[in-house]
């Protein structure tokens, strides 16, 4: 189902980190920022610098068709893309009247801004908007079931953990092209926020 289309894509500015809508101008940035330390990659799929044009120009074909939302993650102090992130796999209420979830995913950083406190602000910011602009009820997460380390980033940021849904989603580990995995799923809720932003801002503090 796609977003609705009133629904548009702001850029969002924090301290450290500012969230544009992912374009072609990104590529030079995030094929040197995929070709860090790609150690933590185990679980995501990233693109090496030869295939970022490809997965610039499929995320722009997603969220033409209304179902993605895609971010490039800019670090303020260098003005550099470091990695990407999105809102994808919008749900409507049943009468169609406008959002009642969305997940933020896709996301990936260069191995220096990973523990920055980029991640930190980026999930305070897409929280933010959606919780206090598009008035969702609930704002999704998910990750390889295996994947300990986001799985331990995202109850860091506040979101709470759900369950594993078994062979849930297609699976970015080597070796495993055409399985499925195991999905951690996370979420938070709209009562939930004001706990959570208060969290995520006393980590940035």
């Amino acid at each position: 189902m796609p977003f609705p289309a009133t629904l548009t894509t702001p850029i969002l500015e924090g301290r450290l980190v500012r969230l544009e809508p992912l374009d072609h101008r990104h590529a030079a940035d995030l094929a040197a920022a995929a070709e860090e330390d790609r150690g933590s990659y185990r679980f995501t799929w990233v693109p090496v610098a030869a295939e970022v044009d490809d997965y610039i120009e499929a995320q722009l074909s997603r969220a033409a068709a209304g179902t993605l939302k895609p971010y490039a993650q800019i670090a303020k102090d260098s003005g550099r893309a470091v990695g990407a992130t999105a809102y994808w796999d919008p749900r409507l209420w049943s009468e169609g009247a406008g959002l009642c979830a969305v997940e933020v995913g896709f996301t990936w950083l260069a191995a220096s801004a990973q523990g920055t406190g980029l991640n930190t602000e980026a999930k305070l910011l897409l929280f933010a908007n959606a919780f206090e602009q598009w008035r969702v009820a609930r704002v999704d997460l998910k990750t390889d079931a295996r994947n300990s380390r986001s799985r331990s980033a995202l109850e860091k940021v506040g979101a709470r953990f759900e369950g594993v849904l078994r062979s849930w989603s297609r699976s970015w580990a080597p070796g495993e092209a055409g399985l499925l995995r195991d999905s951690a799923m996370f979420s938070v809720l709209a009562s939930e926020w004001p706990a959570c932003r208060a969290r995520l801002e006393a980590r940035l503090a």
